[in-house]
C-alpha cells in the first residue's frame, strides 16, 4: 500500500512542478509583479491573500502505512490602525483526513482545531530595514471529532521579524501556546513553534525557498522538525492574481510513531492587492 502511495505522491509532485514551469512566463508583463512576489515572501505584508495549502504525510512505527492529508485554509488580512501601525490577522483553518491507522477510531475526517494570530506591526521598517510584528495567538477547540483536535482552548504570544535585501528574504516566525481551558480528560498543551525561513525571488517572479516548521511539545518532551524546500510562481488568470507553490517535506525529527521520511505540500494562494 505504501508503494502505491509513493507512486501517487511522485505523480502529484511531477504534475505540480510541470504546472509551475508552465506558469513561469505568466504575469511577466507587469513591472509591479516582482514587488508583489516579494510581498508574498513576507508573512506580515500589507496584502490580502488566501493561501489554500495541501499537506500529505505518512507515518511510521506502530502507525506504519497510516497517512494524513490536511487542507489548510489560511486567510491573511491587514487592518490599518493608524498612520504608523497595522494589524495583520493570520488564521489557519484545517480540514483533516486520517487513514489506515491501526486504531480504527483515529480514521476520521473533518475540521481540526483552528489557530488564529494577530500581529501588530509598524507600517515603516526599522532604520536597519527590519520588518517586525508581535501579538497574541489563540488555539480554538473547533475539531469536529475528538481524534482531530485537542479539545483545549489555548493562548500565547507570537512574533515575526524579517529583512528583505534585493531578491532575498530572511526571517523568523515563532509562537508558544499554553492550554488554559477545555476537557480535563485531555492532555494539557504547552508547545513552542519555530519557523526560520529564507527565500530568493527571481525576475520571472519565481521564488525559491527553504523553511523549517519546528514544534517542541513541552508536555511530551518531543520535537517535530520538517524541513521544507520549495518553489513558488506568481501568475495571473484573467483579473485574478495567484501564486502556485510546490514543496517537499522531509521529517528530520518527529515523535515516535509520528510522520516520517518525505511528505508533500502544494499551495495555491489567491492574492488581492490593495
Amino acid at each position: 500500500m505504501r508503494r502505491d502511495r509513493k507512486t501517487a505522491w511522485w505523480r502529484h509532485i511531477t504534475l505540480a512542478a510541470l504546472i509551475v514551469v508552465w506558469a513561469m512566463p505568466a504575469y511577466a508583463e507587469d513591472d509591479q509583479a516582482l514587488e508583489l512576489a516579494k510581498k508574498l515572501a513576507n508573512p506580515i505584508a500589507s496584502l490580502i491573500s488566501v493561501p489554500v495549502q495541501y499537506n500529505y504525510d505518512e507515518f511510521g512505527g506502530v502507525n506504519d502505512d497510516a497517512a494524513v492529508s490536511r487542507l489548510n485554509i489560511q486567510p491573511v488580512i491587514p487592518i490599518s490602525l493608524s498612520d504608523e501601525w497595522i494589524l495583520i490577522t493570520r488564521t489557519i483553518v484545517p480540514l483533516v483526513d486520517q487513514n489506515d491507522f491501526p486504531l480504527d477510531a483515529m480514521n476520521e475526517s473533518g475540521l481540526g482545531d483552528i489557530t488564529a494570530s494577530q500581529f501588530f506591526s509598524p507600517k515603516a521598517s526599522s532604520a536597519g530595514g527590519w520588518i517586525w510584528g508581535v501579538g497574541p495567538v489563540e488555539l480554538l477547540p473547533s475539531a469536529s471529532d475528538e481524534m482531530l483536535g485537542g479539545r483545549k482552548w489555548g493562548i500565547g504570544p507570537t512574533a515575526v521579524a524579517l529583512k528583505q535585501m534585493g531578491p532575498w528574504t530572511i526571517g523568523f516566525l515563532g509562537n508558544h501556546i499554553w492550554s488554559v481551558a477545555g476537557d480535563d480528560d485531555r492532555a494539557d498543551i504547552s508547545a513552542t513553534y519555530l519557523q526560520p525561513f529564507v527565500s530568493y525571488t527571481t525576475k520571472t517572479k519565481t521564488t525559491f525557498g527553504l523553511v523549517t516548521e519546528s514544534t517542541y511539545d513541552w508536555e511530551a518532551e518531543q520535537w517535530s522538525v520538517p524541513v521544507i524546500p520549495g518553489v513558488q510562481q506568481l501568475f495571473k488568470i484573467g483579473p485574478q492574481i495567484m501564486q502556485l507553490s510546490v514543496f517537499g517535506k522531509y521529517w528530520a525529527e518527529s515523535p515516535d510513531n509520528g510522520p516520517e521520511d518525505w511528505g508533500f505540500r502544494a499551495q495555491l494562494t489567491f492574492v488581492f492587492p490593495n
